[in-house]
């Protein structure tokens, strides 16, 4: 099941516009279809002529209809050699090649085609041959060869789901998983604990370390263990491997009566975390390192810094974030409207928060393909479970979202308050990157469609810092963060030539080169390099302001939604 862990691990959820999405929205793009669809009845006999040409010809065998070689789907022989499977998948591929073709044709704008190619794309998907028991050869020959036990197995799944997974199909076989066990075992301390989040220390590993710490803000959405899987891909291990003063926030998972928390909150809570950091180490300066809507808060802490002149914040590290969206990066941006906007606040406001397992459901839809049908074909019409991946385990461990930040969220996108100098008053300041100094990382994935990264490139302009590095790794999402040393298939890109990055992303590309392997190493030598003097090893974590708590990776993260 590699396909299915490698489609999933690049459709991690992640925090973004389509938080916002509405089901008015949705029904809009619907709409849509219908009106075009009434509104020449000539068009739409002339498609209904052509689909049904394509039908007799696979009624007499004549049909060259086949599907995108990286079609999955149709990959067992019987699509190919059997008479009858070879014409279902072949009406099933007229449908769709006759909805792209009358798609092309209907007198709409843009964004309006866009919308009505990505709604008609998951009704079709939906309705493919494979999703059903006698449309899917592969499943028909497990239920004969295992006597029909993959059937009930098949049940008991779908009973397990509903029972368990609140009707969602499952992602992950999470029984092999315990955090503390095999899942983030690095060692550590939680040494401050707020109402919002707790402050993990974690263990030097090395004799000496550098004098300035490095601490890391995850997303508000996903809990922080993602930074220390397991010993082969967690970023905590290698940068406390590597001498660096490790420390992370892990972010309480709001509940109902917590929906008020916003983004001013959270970067009080931030700027409060760097002062731990800060009088443990006794350093004058903090790294800080951040991804996806982690990195939009710390986008805004930087900027709230520089507005209070508050020189605490040392260099910078962006992974896989967005400063500055446009609606057409990514695949759903369509379907977002003002007036969706509207209402997904008023309903937040209405509920408090945005539970977790929400958002995880709407995202999945987003990409049913991958997200639903994969595991609806593997899970229940073949019986078997799903695969046990340290990285989807961790996706399917969500968490709320309250409804005041989701807010602020909103905010910044529909007044693209990163890309105004001064224009946009938020958290008791005008938001102007041009004012924050630090040195930069930014990190994109090649093939990202949560955060895509031309998108995440266009932070390289925002800021007023001299020293800018991008790095593009050659992964999706969160496997572009998790590309640890020894992948033989890991590489990324970087300018052939250093100096003043160029004003897009094209241009940048053709600047680059190809690099063999991860593209860890390059970032630590850059943070080490910013990490100040090397001095003795603390033998203690924390100090005596800052007391251990609880081991790592503390209690906020067994808070379930």
């Amino acid at each position: 099941m590699p396909h299915l862990e490698d489609e999933a691990a690049q459709s991690t959820s992640a925090l973004g516009p389509l938080v916002g999405l509405t089901r008015e929205d949705i029904f809009g793009a619907v709409a849509v279809l219908l009106r075009e669809t009434a509104s020449d009845p000539q068009r739409l006999m002339r498609h209904s002529k052509a689909m049904g040409d394509d039908m007799i010809k696979i009624m007499t065998g004549k049909s060259e209809l086949a599907p995108e070689p990286k079609d999955r789907r149709f990959k067992d022989h019987a699509w190919q050699y059997n008479p009858f499977m070879r014409a279902g998948m072949q009406y099933y591929l007229a449908v769709q090649k006759g909805m792209a073709n009358w798609l092309e044709e209907l007198e709409l704008d843009e964004l309006e085609r866009d919308r009505a190619r990505f709604i008609s794309n998951i009704i079709i998907d939906s309705v493919a041959p494979t999703n059903t028991l006698i449309g899917n050869p592969t499943a028909q020959k497990m239920a004969i060869d295992s006597g029909g036990l993959s059937l009930i197995k098949g049940l008991k799944n779908a009973y397990d789901d509903m029972v368990h997974n609140k009707g969602m199909v499952s992602q992950v076989d999470k029984k092999p998983f315990k955090l503390g066990e095999n899942i983030a075992i690095s060692k550590g301390s939680v040494v401050l604990r707020t109402e919002m989040m707790e402050l993990v220390h974690y263990a030097p590993t090395t004799d000496e370390v550098y004098e300035i710490p490095q601490l890391t803000i995850p997303p508000q959405i996903n809990k922080m263990y993602i930074n220390d899987l397991s010993p082969e891909k967690s970023v905590v291990k290698y940068q406390v491997d590597n001498g660096i003063q490790t420390f992370v926030i892990s972010w309480k998972n709001p509940t109902k009566d917590e929906g008020h928390w916003d983004m001013a909150d959270y970067v009080r809570s931030c700027r409060e975390a760097m002062e731990a950091v800060a009088k443990i180490t006794k350093s004058k300066k903090v790294n800080v390192s951040a991804g996806c809507s982690g990195g939009q808060t710390a986008a805004m802490l930087a900027s709230k810094m520089a507005s209070d002149k508050d020189d605490l914040l040392g260099a910078l590290t962006l992974m896989v974030c967005v400063l500055h969206p446009k609606q057409n990066d990514i695949e759903a941006g369509s379907l977002i409207s003002d007036n969706g906007l509207q209402l997904a606040r008023r309903r937040a406001d209405k509920k408090s928060i945005i539970k977790g397992d929400d958002l995880a459901r709407g995202f999945a839809w987003l990409r049913p393909n991958d997200l639903i049908w994969n595991y609806v074909i593997n899970n229940y019409l073949l019986g078997q479970d799903p695969p046990a991946f340290d990285v989807l385990f961790w996706n399917a461990d969500a968490t709320n979202l309250s409804a005041s930040l989701m807010g602020d969220f909103l905010t910044v996108f529909e007044t693209l308050a990163f890309t105004k100098k001064g224009e946009v008053e938020m958290i008791d300041h005008k938001v102007d990157l041009s004012k924050v100094k630090s040195d930069l990382f930014i990190l994109g994935g090649v093939t990202d469609h949560i955060t895509p990264w031309k998108a995440t490139y266009r932070s390289t302009q925002l800021f007023g810092s001299k020293d800018v590095t991008y790095v593009l790794s050659h992964s999706g999402h969160m496997q572009a963060i998790l590309n640890p040393p020894g992948n033989p298939k890991a590489k990324y890109y970087l300018p052939k030539k250093a100096g003043k990055l160029p004003d897009t992303a094209d241009k940048w590309l053709e600047t680059t080169e190809e690099v063999a392997g991860s593209w860890w190493p390059y970032w630590m030598e850059w943070l080490q390099k910013r990490g100040g003097k090397k001095k003795k090893a603390p033998k203690q974590l924390g100090n005596k302001a800052y007391t251990p708590l609880d081991p790592a990776p503390g209690l906020y993260v067994l808070d379930e939604c």
